[in-house]
């Protein structure tokens, strides 16, 4: 009787977790938010600092690799937290070839989840996470031409929020092959670039480094003021 009543048990919550499971997804990926908010806003410092991460992921030893994974993963989902300083920590840590390779790999991870997750559950969890006056601007933009080349743009582009616009593909018209390929094939000059800054902090080439962060960073400027622009006429030419 006690073995049929604890069958009749799990059998019910089986048939709870399977009617809810969307919800629970939901809940688990915004506590999953919640948490790494509330680690990166009260170690903010830490998340800014290239010296700081290399510190944290050498501390795990042979298992650094699989922590800096992690956090380009992490970066990717969460995309408040700045995803430039952990590729030029890749690049300091492991120098250029494999902080590209294990930037991209982490990123591409991350923004496969990103589109899952956004596919899957589609417009009402965007609509929690990213602002109307976002979606409205990439709603606008995806529209402009063939979708596969605009989104290529969109990740070459510096200066437009690359990792929010992973949960705006996820629900777009580009299927999840020509994400990948063209999201990853936008994404990859800029990560070269940041895991060779990284590379060389420390190697003396002061003028070469100003010079490649002054035309990142203007680059970025560029990017964020006039980006939806640069877009427009790429598309009509």
């Amino acid at each position: 009787m006690k073995k049929k009543n604890l069958k009749e048990r799990i059998d019910f919550l089986k048939q709870i977790i399977k009617d809810n499971k969307a919800s629970i997804v939901l809940s688990l990926f915004f506590i999953l938010i919640i948490f790494v908010g509330y680690e990166y806003y009260k170690n903010i410092s830490d998340f800014r600092n290239p010296n700081k991460i290399k510190e944290i992921i050498l501390s795990y030893g042979s298992n650094g690799v699989l922590v800096y994974l992690m956090f380009q993963i992490i970066q990717v989902v969460a995309f408040f937290i700045p995803g430039e300083i952990i590729q030029i920590a890749g690049g300091y840590i492991y120098d250029t070839t494999l902080g590209s390779i294990l930037s991209i790999v982490g990123i591409v991870i991350g923004s496969s989840i990103v589109y899952g997750i956004s596919h899957v559950y589609g417009k009402p969890l965007i609509e929690k996470i990213i602002s109307k006056k976002e979606i409205k601007f990439f709603d606008k933009i995806l529209n402009l031409g063939e979708i596969n080349f605009v989104v290529f743009l969109l990740y070459l582009i510096p200066g437009i929020p690359k990792d929010a616009l992973g949960y705006i593909c996820g629900i777009s018209k580009i299927s999840f092959k020509n994400f990948f390929i063209f999201s990853t094939l936008g994404r990859i000059p800029g990560i070269i670039i940041s895991a060779y800054f990284g590379a060389n902090i420390n190697a003396g080439s002061r003028p070469l480094l100003w010079g490649i962060g002054i035309t990142a960073v203007a680059l970025f400027l560029i990017g964020v003021i006039k980006g939806e622009k640069i877009v427009k006429k790429i598309l009509k030419k």
